[in-house]
């Protein structure tokens, strides 16, 4: 049995079930207000839905195999851990940043430069400058890093952006997304103080997946088609009839574009048209990169095709999963690593 955690409630919860969908991994939950799930086509896997901020925590304990949830809580939860690993670093959703915010009123203060006099003025009149955030670990690694060194942690799992008001903070560390919510409650951020780029992730338990090679492979086929889904976003499917006297001449003057050409190349086919005289017509399909899309086009259209149509793919899958190939060669890693009996 494999056993996922997904979120419960919260920014991650609807982004998480609509990209499972994408994937075709659709979770079926007939009741809203159960707190378990399955998913058809992985068999007998089980979902189990959880606060975003417990999951990491979940998958640590090996109550779960799989987890999905934010990068900035994982990284938080997993600073030393070797039984857990992040399979998939970017699921393209719950994009946001780990920033450092300071009162807007401390007008001289705009980079941790500038936070490194103060916490050294302050340690000169017998304080320390006080930080309110729910990411301790990250937070320290961060400040220590920046020559940050006489600071005091203040523990918050409330709105902390209160906190430099109601007094029992100087400054916050906190998650934003748009830095909307910061700015109504009188803080800015700092131009260097982004601690942690963040996005939903996919982590799992190592030692559970080393003990059950059939969640292993349960555990492919969600890394197949996450990956092979996440890489479809990035292409166009361009079809489109021109003349010619051959398929390799076809071939030829779309190829003579590089940007145009596709991933391996142009597939050319011969197009039997109804009218028996036509037999110089082709049908020429290429797979572009989004950004390309349009000069892939008018490139077409220089050949003077004609019926060019455009269209997404749902996946496109490589001659193997680089996620699978990492998880594999990680679970060799814990085997190697794992105590003798």
């Amino acid at each position: 049995m494999l056993r996922i955690a997904l979120p419960s409630k919260g920014e991650l919860e609807e982004p998480a079930l609509a990209f499972l969908r994408a994937c075709g991994l659709s979770v079926l939950r007939p009741n809203v207000r159960q707190y378990t799930a399955g998913i058809p086509v992985l068999g007998d896997a089980v979902v189990l839905f959880q606060r975003a901020a417990d999951i990491p925590a979940k998958v640590h304990e090996g109550s779960v195999e799989l987890g999905i949830t934010g990068l900035d809580i994982v990284r938080e939860t997993f600073h030393d851990s070797l039984r857990c690993a992040i399979l998939m670093h970017d699921l393209d959703f719950g994009q946001c940043e780990l920033v450092v915010a300071v009162p807007e009123t401390w007008i001289d203060i705009s980079s941790m430069a500038d936070l490194v006099e103060v916490a050294d003025e302050m340690r000169g009149r017998g304080l320390e400058l006080r930080v309110a955030t729910k990411y301790p670990n990250l937070v320290r690694q961060f400040f220590l890093h920046k020559g940050v060194n006489y600071f005091t942690m203040v523990a918050s799992t409330g709105a902390i952006e209160v906190a430099p008001t109601m007094g029992f903070a100087d400054i916050i560390a906190d998650i934003s997304s748009s830095g909307t919510t910061l700015r109504e409650n009188g803080l800015k951020t700092l131009a260097d103080g982004t601690i942690l780029n963040s996005q939903a992730c996919l982590v799992a338990n190592l030692a559970n997946l080393q003990a059950n090679p059939e969640a292993v492979q349960s555990t492919k086929v969600v890394l197949e088609m996450m990956e092979a889904c996440l890489r479809a976003r990035d292409y166009f499917s361009i079809t489109a009839n021109m003349r010619g006297d051959s398929p390799d001449a076809v071939a030829q003057r779309v190829i003579s574009r590089p940007e145009a050409a596709g991933i391996r190349g142009p597939t050319v086919a011969r197009v039997y048209s109804r009218y028996g005289q036509d037999t110089d017509w082709f049908a020429v399909t290429v797979v572009v990169r989004k950004e390309n899309l349009l000069r892939a086009v008018e490139h077409l259209r220089t050949m003077d095709a004609s019926s060019v149509t455009v269209s997404s793919p749902a996946y496109v899958f490589e001659a193997d999963s680089a996620a699978y190939r990492s998880l594999m060669e990680a679970l060799q890693d814990t085997l190697a690593t794992a105590p003798a009996p």
